[in-house]
């Protein structure tokens, strides 16, 4: 009924049962709705608002770009500012082996345009994902993740795409001089935060090294300071042949890139020419929200983060309800018994002014992201809330 209501006011839905709440405005950590209740962003908008909502810095950088203007060319043929200063922040904070930034519209499309340099600069088709892998739904980025369920619908997908056992070993040797590239998220997030081990993501970076593929890392979600450092691949102490970002990139608006070498990157410009074309990528508006996000990502005071974030893993470890917490950074799983229990939670929590979210293929857990610049005060608040919504969960249950 709801879905038909919003279909008829000429909006399309993502699902049968949308959160339906009307927000007003959003500031900091905080949503405001249109009846007067506040809620708590646990999620950051699905890791988009790590710098929380409406910062001072990024709206002042958006007034000043507007001021100066705004599409003025499909992207490539002009020079702007806010270009430049949006690849510069990035590049200098990554690798010097990372030095040229494609941006694009979304993470998805940042992940298309990587399998389409892989394939374009090792002149081989084949490319390896993993399963538990998620990396959007464009036909590309959904043909390498590895939820069938989600892709059958639309199949048949692209070809050449095998699947390998994530974390294991003994799955790297199925790399072989056939594939273009590896794709992984660095850390796994729509199969419910999963960290894989430092050794493992060594020999899969050696592996790819001896066998001439590239390694995609994919920290569309995991990305701009979620796992408690700039770059999650930093915590493996390894560096990718292309990085793909997007969410947090924009600081709050639509945007995604993928990152790689000049050389690799002067490929898709002469070989063919246009190799990679996009009429919004780069747009000037989400370049300067973007550089004035990488500038407070500066800023982050990462053990505060961590520290918080750790007190948040232990109350939720203590209470009999919780299976286990998933957490690096303040990137969050807390498993439930069941997906039940957990809409009960996503519903409570909201109704109490608190919001979390479900994972798409992780039924019986919920996500946690919040802004990353989230004061003590605020931490604490929604910590006591979601322990208020566990025993309200274990109370139902034990009736």
């Amino acid at each position: 009924m709801l879905t038909e209501q919003l279909l008829n006011d000429g909006l399309a839905q993502t699902t049968l049962h949308p959160l339906n709440i009307r927000v007003k405005s959003a500031s900091g950590s905080i949503i405001l709705l249109d009846d007067g209740r506040e809620v708590i962003d646990f999620v950051s908008g699905i890791g988009v608002s790590s710098f929380g909502h409406s910062h001072p810095e990024i709206i002042q950088a958006l007034k000043n770009q507007i001021d100066q203007h705004l599409h003025v060319m499909v992207y490539g043929e002009m020079r702007q500012e806010s270009q430049d200063l949006a690849a510069a922040s990035l590049c200098s904070i990554l690798p010097s082996s990372m030095d040229a930034v494609y941006f694009v519209n979304s993470g998805a499309e940042a992940i298309d345009g990587a399998l389409k340099l892989s394939r374009n600069c090792t002149k081989r088709t084949r490319i390896m994902a993993v399963d538990g892998g998620y990396h959007g739904n464009t036909f590309g980025a959904l043909s390498v993740s590895s939820n069938e369920a989600r892709k059958a619908p639309f199949a048949p997908m692209v070809p050449d795409v095998d699947f390998m056992e994530w974390n294991d070993h003994g799955a790297l040797q199925t790399i072989d001089e056939s594939f273009a590239a590896v794709i992984v998220e660095t850390v796994q997030g729509d199969a419910g935060i999963r960290i894989p081990s430092v050794k493992w993501m060594h020999a899969l970076r050696n592996r790819c090294t001896e066998k001439g593929v590239l390694l995609i890392l994919d920290e569309i979600q995991c990305g701009m300071g979620r796992t408690g450092k700039p770059f999650a691949f930093e915590h493996f102490s390894i560096e990718p042949d292309v990085l793909c970002l997007g969410k947090a990139l924009g600081g709050g608006l639509p945007m995604g890139a993928f990152v790689s070498s000049k050389a690799r990157m002067r490929q898709l410009a002469t070989s063919p020419e246009l190799g990679h074309i996009t009429t919004f990528g780069g747009h000037p508006l989400p370049c300067a929200s973007s550089a004035a996000a990488l500038s407070l990502l500066k800023k982050i005071d990462f053990p505060a983060m961590e520290e918080r974030a750790g007190n948040f893993q232990s109350r939720m470890m203590a209470h009999a309800l919780v299976q286990d917490v998933r957490r690096i950074g303040a990137y969050i799983a807390v498993e439930l018994k069941d997906a039940a229990s957990v809409a009960f939670c996503v519903d409570h929590a909201l109704k109490s002014g608190l919001l979390i979210y479900y994972f798409l293929s992780t039924p019986n857990a919920f996500r946690v992201a919040p802004p990353l610049t989230m004061d003590s005060d605020t931490w604490l608040k929604a910590t006591e809330l979601m322990c208020q919504t566990l025993d309200a969960c274990a109370s139902i249950e034990s009736t």
